[in-house]
C-alpha cells in the first residue's frame, strides 16, 4: 500500500504530465494557426465575394467556416488544411453561396460602386485579396473583413446601401488593431 506522501507525489507527476503536454500542444497552435491563415489566402480562387475563417482545436482539429462562391474552394480549402502538419482532422462546415445570376449582378455592382476608381475606398482594390469582402447571399450583403479606420467602414456600408437590389447591408467590418485575436 502506498503511503499518502507516494500517493500525492504520483498524483503531482501525472498532473505535471498533463500539463506539459497541454503546454506542448499549446505551443503547436501558434504554427498551426499561421499555416492555416497562409493556406487560405493563398486558395487560388479566393477573393472579394469569400469569407472564410477557421478554428484551430487544442486536439489538432481545424474548423472551417465561411461562405464561398465555387464549390471548389470548398474542397480546396480543406484538402490544404489536412496537408498541414499537426493538423489531425478538418471539420469543413463552409457554405458555398447558391449559383444566382441576380446575386452575380449585385456583386459586381457592389464590388464597383465600393472599390470603383473614383471611391476613396479604392487602396483596397489594389490588394492582392482586397480587405473588404461582399457576400451576397439572395440579395442579402454581407460586408466583411478588416478596414483602417471606422470611417472608411462606415464609407463602405453607406455606399453599399447605396446600390439597388440589395434587400438588406448588414456591416461586419473590423477596425484594423481592434479585431479578436
Amino acid at each position: 500500500m502506498y503511503s499518502k506522501a507516494v500517493r500525492t507525489l504520483m498524483v503531482i507527476l501525472v498532473l505535471g504530465i498533463l500539463v506539459t503536454a497541454h503546454d506542448a500542444m499549446a505551443q503547436t497552435n501558434p504554427r498551426i494557426v499561421r499555416e492555416v491563415r497562409h493556406e487560405l489566402v493563398t486558395l487560388p480562387y479566393y477573393g472579394v465575394f469569400d469569407w472564410l475563417t477557421y478554428e484551430v482545436q487544442n486536439d489538432g482539429t481545424v474548423v472551417l467556416h465561411g461562405q464561398v462562391v465555387r464549390p471548389s474552394t470548398k474542397s480546396d480549402a480543406e484538402a490544404r488544411v489536412k496537408e498541414i502538419d499537426g493538423v489531425g482532422r478538418v471539420v469543413n462546415q463552409i457554405e458555398v453561396l447558391p449559383n444566382s445570376p441576380t446575386d452575380d449582378r449585385l456583386r459586381l455592382a457592389l464590388y464597383r460602386t465600393i472599390y470603383g476608381f473614383n471611391s476613396p475606398l479604392f487602396r483596397y482594390a489594389t490588394q492582392a485579396v482586397p480587405s473588404i469582402h461582399i457576400i451576397v447571399n439572395h440579395g442579402h450583403v454581407a460586408l466583411r473583413g478588416v478596414t483602417a479606420s471606422k470611417s472608411d467602414a462606415n464609407l463602405a456600408y453607406i455606399r453599399a446601401r447605396g446600390v439597388p437590389g440589395a434587400f438588406s447591408v448588414s456591416n461586419e467590418l473590423t477596425i484594423e488593431g481592434q479585431e479578436p485575436r
